[in-house]
């Protein structure tokens, strides 16, 4: 197992603004320095980063000036996340070709991962035709991620209509996508992470972990969350991917990473490949 962290908390999770008139622009946007957020992961001991789709076509047309950032931290370029609603036929093209151009950039850069959010809630609720449109559109966005070389896993989030463990049921036999387990984001959902992570483990090629309590997401070792299971979970089933540590916020964002590494630390022989 190897190591990561995301760079969204630099600078907290916003969107790009143009996203809310194009589709086409709706990008998740980490609104602070991607330079210091790499520097800061690389000194606290982590050997890759995940970043956000906003944040990775900043550097369109700048590629060489990422590559640099790569190779004066040291980091690998485990992943992009993004997402869409995808149970909206009419837009549901432009999402595609968004996500498209940031698959191909992220392959281009030397990316392994598309991490993929989204479903969206209607204002009158969720209809049961929402979640086979969401598992079909998630189907063409494994096709896209082949296509660049890239593997596509969805990660089920607050706030879409996929947060429950009953929700992830409903969608999981309907597309063919991997899961990407974000532990509190489960937990918070109501789910159990690590049957969550036994029930699919087969359709598990990367984990996000963050730690959860009393509805805050925390640096790993604050919270309740049971990774120690995980982690063997993980092992049985000889995992050998990214576990890349995720925090959306926190006051200071080197030192939650720094908290994070060092209870990470106790699995020292699981991680140091």
């Amino acid at each position: 197992m190897k190591l990561g962290y995301q760079t969204n908390t630099w600078g907290g999770v916003v969107g790009h603004p143009a996203g809310v008139t194009s589709v086409k622009d709706a990008y998740y946007l980490a609104n602070g320095s991607t330079e210091a957020a790499l520097k800061d992961i690389a000194a606290a001991g982590y050997k890759g980063f995940e970043l956000f789709d906003g944040n990775l076509m900043q550097y369109k047309g700048r590629e060489e000036e990422f590559k640099r950032l790569m190779n004066e931290s040291s980091l690998d370029f485990i992943g992009v996340y993004t997402g869409g609603n995808f149970i909206f036929p009419d837009i549901l093209e432009d999402e595609l070709v968004k996500i498209e151009e940031v698959a191909a950039l992220a392959s281009t850069l030397g990316a392994k991962h598309l991490v993929v959010g989204g479903g969206a809630i209607r204002a009158k609720g969720i209809l049961e035709s929402d979640y086979r449109d969401l598992g079909e559109a998630l189907n063409k966005v494994s096709h896209i991620a082949e296509k660049y070389g890239l593997i596509a896993s969805y990660h089920p989030h607050l706030g879409t209509c996929v947060q429950s463990p009953e929700q992830l049921e409903k969608l999981m036999p309907l597309t063919v996508i991997n899961l990407c387990p974000d532990t509190a984001h489960i937990e918070a959902g109501g789910g159990d992470p690590v049957e969550v992570m036994r029930k699919y483990i087969d359709r598990i090629k990367y984990v996000h972990l963050k730690d959860y309590q009393n509805g805050e997401f925390l640096p790993l070792g604050e919270g309740n969350q049971a990774f120690d299971v995980m982690v063997k979970v993980l092992d049985e089933a000889q995992y050998n991917g990214w576990i890349t540590v995720e925090l959306d916020s926190y006051q200071d964002p080197k030192a939650g990473a720094e908290i994070s590494r060092k209870y990470l630390s106790k699995y020292e022989s699981l991680t140091s490949n």
